[in-house]
């Protein structure tokens, strides 16, 4: 019995054993992506999922792109400074927004290539695939 590998009928310079065993090496690496995207993501969401960091994002967005400062979040919103700290460092943290030091002030502004990420892995499976959610009714919500 030979222990060599079967020869491909369609090019005989390739064998089949290596083929499929680099294939589902390719599967694994792909799945261990995916995991590690679905857990950046959830910590995005999770980052997101109180009132307050809810808000300071819509009102980032709605001064995007020039952000605002600190003080000017604080008045807007009515946070205490030490809580609102917290929930920028949170927000910060998952890269969903950015800060640049102008002088003394820090200015927030929302990440907005992050938050298409996310959008775009939220609505991948729903919008395009098997199309449960049209994506026109997506954007007319946003109107």
């Amino acid at each position: 019995m030979s222990t060599l590998p079967k020869i491909s009928p369609i090019n005989p310079r390739l064998t089949l054993i290596p083929y499929f065993c680099k294939y589902g090496n390719m599967i694994a690496a792909q799945s261990k992506k995916s995991a590690e995207q679905v857990a950046k993501y959830a910590d995005m969401f999770s980052a997101m999922g109180t009132e307050p960091r809810l808000r300071i994002m819509q009102l980032l967005l709605s001064a995007h792109p020039d952000g605002l400062v600190v003080g000017e979040i604080q008045a807007e919103l009515d946070i205490p400074n030490s809580t609102l700290s917290h929930h920028l460092d949170k927000l910060k943290a998952e890269d969903l927004v950015r800060v640049e030091r102008e002088g003394t002030f820090l200015r927030y502004i929302a990440d907005t290539d992050t938050l298409q990420g996310l959008l775009q892995f939220l609505y991948a499976e729903c919008c395009t695939r098997n199309q449960a959610v049209k994506l026109e009714n997506v954007v007319q919500i946003c109107k």
